[in-house]
């Protein structure tokens, strides 16, 4: 699964890098979290477009907002099948803007110690996206709700060591495929949702700090000596 990751890299060179107008000021954030509002490029009436949406998918069948905090990612396996993803999947794909993401290993030589988190990005440095769905849920008063959700699949061959599934990070070249409003098939859909190659990613271990949700700064991404 994903469930943090970071997003520290200045809005104008976003702005470059996934051709939408620039962007409004981004504080840095070391430790994304759950429910909380994340940078989403989508495909708009005049071309792409930024939206903030709230991470966890909210059906639009859903009688609970509730309901969000168990949809944050989506198995690309499944994604097309099921009841909560397979209209958004059709209809209101996103990329989800990060530069990196936690995923934390059980030790085999000590299994019932705490998991060592690990940090993981590009080997670049860049910022890149991750393949998302996204939905748009109104509660009885009027109020809407914008949400979404992040694609994952199995581990490459190096990082899966660490977690056997990851975040679906999408190649630049697939931008334009995977906003595409009216896509050739779902099959060529499935198509992007493969994994990103390990030999372009790199991922050391971390201390514990990224551990409490509430820190938020740079210590949650400092190598471990």
């Amino acid at each position: 699964m994903c469930g943090r990751f970071t997003l520290r890299t200045p809005a104008h060179r976003l702005a470059e890098a996934f051709g939408v107008d620039a962007l409004p000021n981004l504080a840095p954030r070391y430790n994304i979290a759950p429910t909380q509002d994340v940078v989403a490029i989508r495909h708009g009436e005049a071309g792409r477009e930024l939206a903030m949406l709230r991470w966890g998918l909210i059906p639009g069948w859903a009688k609970d907002p509730a309901i969000g905090a168990r949809m944050i990612n989506a198995r690309a396996e499944t994604v097309a099948e099921k009841p909560s993803f397979r209209a958004a999947f059709r209809q209101r794909r996103c990329l989800v803007v990060a530069d990196g993401f936690y995923e934390w290993r059980k030790t085999a030589e000590a299994p019932k110690a705490p998991k060592q988190p690990y940090y993981i990005r590009l080997a670049s440095g860049d910022a890149f996206a991750i393949a998302g769905l996204w939905e748009r849920w109104r509660d009885p008063a009027g109020e809407t709700v914008e949400s979404c959700t992040l694609i994952t699949t199995e581990a490459n061959r190096e990082l899966a060591p660490i977690h056997h599934r990851m975040p679906v990070i999408v190649s630049p070249a697939d931008y334009d495929a995977w906003l595409e409003p009216h896509p050739a098939s779902a099959e060529a859909l499935h198509a992007l949702l493969r994994p990103y190659p390990g030999a372009e990613m790199t991922a050391f271990p971390i201390g514990r700090h990224v551990n409490n949700v509430r820190n938020d700064d740079p210590a949650c991404i400092e190598a471990l000596a």
